[in-house]
């Protein structure tokens, strides 16, 4: 019996982000596609070479993507909306980044924003990661056809450089289950997709792939009869289309699913034992012996080293009796690439941590005992031992006085005073403002300019002082720009912050950063996840001093801006040593405190982000009331301590948020902006079964895209709106913060924004009199 290692996917964007790099390099125009391409083909070969040398036996191809795998699924199947004004045989890199990120259509390339632009697709979170992937679009009458040869390509370039790969493919029903139908049910569409399907691994064993990673996802969430029909139609069809098919399930345990998966005409699978340890058994139960086992026991998710000895003795019984593979847990991708890259890191810390890199090395040593005995990786096990204990007895991990404040706590602490309806009088005689009032979310955008203070600062290169007379510059233009372009509730802009979870973590207790320990978001975007290690507590005020400056420099009213408990949570990599609830909770606190600060000191309108709260919710229902318990009940602590007459807002990103609308409701803010552009409103759905009682900015101006929308676009979202939540409910305001966007984008969006907003008004007061 042999035990070998496999990857099911590597970061694309490069040890020192390559990737983001070249491509924002070609949209801005100062690089052509060829130094795209070459980037890309360099950053291949590089992740191959890396991951073979590391110990992977099994290397997969297909995994890279210039911007997001399911955006490559729609391309390779020619799943291309009728906007883009696609029809040729293979899909453009135009086509392709005008679905990720839209663009003027043919007849406006001013970027005024008109309504026949080529808006992007939908984005949101894939399964309960932080990650984005661009929804599918489907119709009635889909035709599919291949229209990228990208995994074929791939394929043959990897073999050329001497890597035979296993090519990484999105399954058709998760695919399916994962797409928004336009007057089709997407599952309807499978017979077509599978004709596709078929032809797509045909080919690829044409040109010579053994094995296909067909990754099936969606086996680990609540299916019902007709999903269930569906996947065995699928692969009933696709097992006798060419290579072996290693069907790849990640994010949780079958479940339930177990006898359909175990029934599915496949030659390998892959569990998540990380999510799921108590799944390998009954597994091994009903797995027909042919059938290859991949075992996902290193963490994908997460940073923390492994304990190999403990692996080791769980493993050694099964790997005498059949072959293993042994693998990260699900792709690679949602870790940083090389901890080797943290000079700085805090050497105790760092030793308990593992990134892509070293999680191939653990798998490699823990394949090596299983082969040839545990003797054969005594360096690594013993380093192994020695992180554990370490962790284990480390003082810098618990504060009593953090156990001992939780304990105290009461439901008076996660309640407001009186309810929204009594509170929301106050508020208005407060604040004054008109109907459908505008804001934004937070942050403006951090030029080249802001960016280039920061690093000097960092450095050393610029003092204290003279760093922060330059944000105070900035600031107080930002301020001043708003009252003049007429916005009802101001901002300071954020200048300050490098990322909205790591500038909170920075100044808690028991959180640890990295230099270089990026994680893709979406396209692009990339992201620096702080470690929480230890009990998390607030030295001292974090926000107040800078809220006070913006609001000395206007009349108006200057939203002070919090990440909420949940986010900073769902957006770190967390300690896995207590239940997350107790995180939250430290979380939660620390941020009352900062709350209560910011009502001393005069703020009217607190945000509270909990941007990330709808991607942390379990993926079985079965689990779901639980976490939304201690999630709202973390919420509401942060926000209870305030009087009536302040004003609490929060804001969450792309979502679905029909499951989840009773439980925004229980969090009780009075103001919750949401991002709905892209949707085109239907998120707001949600709203058409449960009355929200509180207000709503449902998101006009998609941030995500270089798109300049029009105020007639806008103000056809805000009727659209309309029809699902009362107009004195509206606020007007960007789908999320603009922090990425460039400021010739966000001042003519703005402006054409604030107008919407009054000609909103006009029109209200016009209907009112009729």
């Amino acid at each position: 019996m042999t035990v070998s290692v496999a990857t099911l996917g590597f970061p694309r964007i490069g040890l020192r982000r390559e990737l983001k790099f070249a491509l924002e390099s070609y949209w801005a125009g100062k690089s052509s596609r060829a130094d795209l391409d070459n980037a890309a083909a360099g950053l291949r070969l590089a992740h191959w070479a890396r991951q073979k040398a590391l110990g992977a036996d099994i290397l997969p191809s297909n995994d890279f993507s210039l911007y997001d795998h399911v955006l490559d699924t729609s391309a390779l199947i020619g799943a291309i909306p009728a906007r883009y004004g696609w029809d040729g045989d293979r899909v453009d890199i135009d086509t392709y980044f005008a679905m990720a990120r839209g663009a003027p259509g043919d007849g406006d390339r001013t970027g005024c924003g008109h309504a026949h632009d080529r808006t992007a697709q939908e984005m949101t979170k894939w399964f309960d990661t932080n990650y984005h992937y661009m929804v599918p679009e489907l119709t009635a009458g889909q035709r599919f056809r291949i229209a990228s040869t990208k995994i074929f390509d791939e394929f043959e370039e990897a073999k050329a450089l001497g890597y035979a790969t296993r090519p990484v493919l999105l399954g058709p029903v998760s695919y399916l289950m994962l797409a928004k139908g336009k007057a089709v049910e997407p599952l309807a569409l499978l017979p077509a997709l599978l004709d596709i399907y078929g032809e797509i691994l045909a080919r690829l064993a044409k040109a010579g792939a053994e094995w296909v990673q067909i990754d099936e996802p969606c086996l680990v969430l609540d299916l019902t009869s007709e999903q269930r029909n569906a996947f065995e139609r699928a692969y009933a069809r696709l097992a006798t289309s060419g290579p072996k098919l290693m069907l790849t399930t990640y994010f949780g345990g079958l479940g339930d699913n177990l006898g359909l998966v175990a029934g599915l005409p496949v030659h390998g699978l892959h569990l998540d034992l990380v999510r799921a340890p108590e799944q390998l058994e009954p597994v091994l139960e009903k797995l027909r012996p042919h059938v290859l086992l991949s075992l996902g026991v290193i963490d994908g998710r997460n940073i923390w080293r492994a304990n190999l000895p403990a692996l080791y003795w769980r493993l050694k019984e099964h790997a005498a009796k059949r072959d293993l593979i042994l693998a990260p847990s699900c792709s690679l991708l949602h870790v940083p690439a090389d901890l080797a890259l943290e000079t700085g890191l805090d050497p105790e810390i760092a030793q308990w941590l593992a990134f892509a890199a070293q999680k191939i090395e653990e798998l490699a040593a823990l394949a090596m005992a299983l082969n040839e005995g545990e003797d054969a990786s005594f360096s690594a096990f013993s380093a192994s031992r020695i992180a554990a204990v370490a962790r284990q007895t480390s003082t810098r991990i618990h504060n009593p006085d953090v156990a001992a404040r939780l304990a105290t706590l009461g439901e008076s602490d996660t309640s407001r005073a009186s309810p929204f309806a009594e509170r929301r009088k106050l508020q208005q005689r407060r604040l004054r403002l008109p109907a459908y009032p505008t804001t934004t979310i937070g942050s403006f955008p951090q030029t080249a300019e802001v960016r280039k203070a920061r690093a000097a600062h960092r450095r050393g290169e610029m003092d204290d002082a003279a760093y922060a007379q330059y944000l105070r510059v900035e600031t107080r233009a930002a301020v001043k720009w708003q009252e003049e372009i007429g916005l009802d509730v101001l901002v300071h802009g954020e200048f300050e912050r490098n990322d909205m979870v790591q500038y909170f973590g920075e100044q808690l207790s028991g959180f640890a950063f990295t230099r270089a320990g990026w994680v893709q978001s979406y396209g692009s975007r990339c992201v620096r996840p702080p470690i929480l290690y230890g009990d998390v507590s607030r030295p001292a005020p974090m926000t107040v001093d800078w809220w006070r400056y913006a609001q000395d420099q206007t009349d108006k009213p200057v939203k002070a801006m919090l990440t909420g408990p949940v986010t900073i949570l769902n957006w770190s990599f967390v300690r896995d040593d207590q239940p997350r609830a107790v995180s939250c909770r430290q979380i939660a606190l620390a941020i009352r405190d900062e709350v209560q600060d910011l009502e001393a000191a005069g703020a009217a309108i607190i945000q509270i982000d909990e941007a990330a709260l709808r991607e942390g919710l379990p993926l079985r229902r079965s689990e779901w009331q639980a976490y939304l318990d201690w999630a709202v009940e973390s919420f509401r602590l942060t926000s209870s301590g305030v009087r009536d007459d302040a004003q609490i807002h929060t804001h969450m990103c792309y979502s679905e948020f029909n499951d989840i609308i009773r439980a925004i409701g229980a969090m009780d803010a009075d103001v919750i902006s949401i991002e709905t552009a892209r949707s085109q409103m239907e998120l707001l759905d949600a709203f058409a079964s449960y009355s929200y009682p509180n207000e709503v900015g449902p998101g006009v101006y998609d941030i995500h895209s270089p798109r300049i929308p029009a105020t007639d676009e806008m103000m056809q979202l805000l009727s659209l709106a309309g029809k699902h939540v009362p107009a004195e409910q509206i606020w007007v305001n960007p789908d999320c913060g603009l922090k990425t966007r460039k400021w010739e984008e966000v001042r003519p969006a703005l402006v054409a924004m604030v107008a919407a907003a009054h000609a909103m008004r006009v029109k209200g007061a016009y209907d009112a009199r009729r």
